[in-house]
């Protein structure tokens, strides 16, 4: 029962940065690697607010969402300046630059030593402490997160974003100020990454800064080629997927030196493979 519920809090932890990342690169066209850094940020604010200022979870983890909000604001107008691959590198650039602040400021992160004892959340006295009560926290955010995500996706909003995809040139010549749409969904899906960040943080108990490397925002942008662009469905299912997968393969006793490096290679070989065969995905409105 514990491993299932391991499995299922993984799942839906991916699943919230699968949704958050889609609405960025599925609706609105904006490869970025960077979700990862917003992912650390709301399990940093948790950590560091939790065990040094006392601060209760869900107080932390609305300050990390606010944080990640206003990161991914900034992020967003410096790299509004540029599209297509050059955006993407720039995401790239400050991937780097968050990572470093994580692991060299030390006073406050305790750089490459983490931050351990990171209790977990209660809620009007009542502990949520076992695995069962968090996994059923996490359920109902993720799907509180779902709905939204599909009303904002739906609405005049989200029709803009598929716009700003399709000719973001076509539609500024119709007055859409499309800078500041997409700062809007940048902000919007790095306070969901940063939420993701904070559960993830108080399940393990532990962060340091080597689980929001670059990889990390690779794996989550597989999850998004894997479900698909512009389907939040997708985004459910490419999470349940990459995080079945390494449990599937735990099961071919290999060693443990080697799994790894094998996990890795299974997951750039399905990548090539979809981008090659399944372009749009399992369940994508638009190819890779």
């Amino acid at each position: 029962m514990e491993y299932l519920l391991h499995i299922l809090i993984y799942f839906a932890i991916y699943a919230l940065l699968g949704i958050s990342l889609n609405l960025i690169a599925g609706y609105t066209g904006l490869l970025s690697i960077t979700h990862a850094s917003f992912f650390g940020i709301g399990a940093y604010a948790v950590a560091i607010l939790t065990t040094q200022f006392g601060l209760g979870f869900f107080g932390a983890a609305l300050i990390g969402m606010v944080l990640a909000g206003i990161g991914g604001l900034i992020i967003g107008w410096v790299l509004s300046r540029l599209s297509g691959d050059y955006y993407m590198l720039g995401t790239v650039g400050f991937s780097y630059i968050i990572f470093a602040i994580m692991m060299n400021w030390s006073s406050l992160t305790r750089g490459p030593l983490g931050i351990p004892a990171i209790p977990r959340p209660s809620l009007f006295g009542l502990g949520l402490g076992d695995n069962l009560k968090l996994f059923l926290l996490l359920l109902f955010v993720l799907l509180v997160i779902y709905l939204l995500s599909r009303k904002l996706v739906a609405s005049s909003f989200g029709r803009v974003l598929r716009a700003i995809r399709e000719d973001e040139n076509a539609l500024r010549v119709f007055g859409y100020e499309t800078t500041n749409y997409k700062l809007a969904i940048f902000a919007i899906a790095a306070g969901m990454a940063a939420m993701a960040g904070a559960f993830l943080a108080t399940y393990i108990t532990f962060v340091d800064p080597l689980s929001f490397t670059i990889m990390e925002s690779v794996f989550i942008m597989s999850i998004v080629i894997f479900g698909g662009f512009a389907s939040l469905e997708g985004s459910l299912l490419g999470a349940f997927l990459l995080v079945l997968l390494p449990e599937l393969l735990r099961f071919m006793g290999l060693p443990s030196e080697i799994a790894g490096h094998v996990r890795q290679g299974v997951y750039g070989l399905l990548l090539v493979l979809f981008m090659m065969y399944w372009p749009k995905g399992l369940m994508g409105k638009y190819k890779v």
